[in-house]
């Protein structure tokens, strides 16, 4: 009788082993393709998404920015020209203008509001003041 659970030990023990080792090859197989991504693609990504922020913020005095770029470089001011490679960063208060390429942006901040914020902002003000002017009027 000790002689059958020793071999149903040896039995279950195989398949489990078995099952933790097809999981850990089929694991590794799949995590590899994640990884294949490239650095030139990761930077090629990041700058579209820089691309599509900067049009975002639209050009003029209104689109202030504030810039980071690869090399340390800080830049604050606001757009003035969104091209197809770069961007144009005017600062105000000396009116130098730096052409900025995507690929060398780090990071972007920028405190424009959008047109739909805008709305929302107003729909709000109107609300709030017809409320208070409802409950001066009762």
């Amino acid at each position: 009788m000790p002689q059958f659970k020793t071999k149903a030990k040896k039995t279950m023990f195989k398949k489990y082993l078995t099952l933790i080792l097809t999981g850990l090859v089929l694991n590794l197989s799949f995590s590899s393709v994640a990884f294949a991504e490239t650095k030139a693609d990761k930077e090629a990504k990041f700058a579209e998404k820089v691309k599509t922020e900067i049009a975002k913020f639209g050009t003029g005095t209104e689109a202030k920015i504030q810039v980071k770029l690869k090399d340390g470089t800080k830049l604050k001011g606001y757009i003035s020209q969104i091209n197809e490679n770069s961007f144009v960063v005017v600062d105000e208060k000396t009116g130098n203008q730096t052409e900025v390429p995507y690929p060398q942006t780090k990071q972007v901040k920028g405190n424009n509001l959008s047109t739909g914020v805008k709305i929302a902002i107003g729909v709000v003000i109107a609300i709030v003041v017809l409320a208070l002017i409802g409950g001066y009027g009762g």
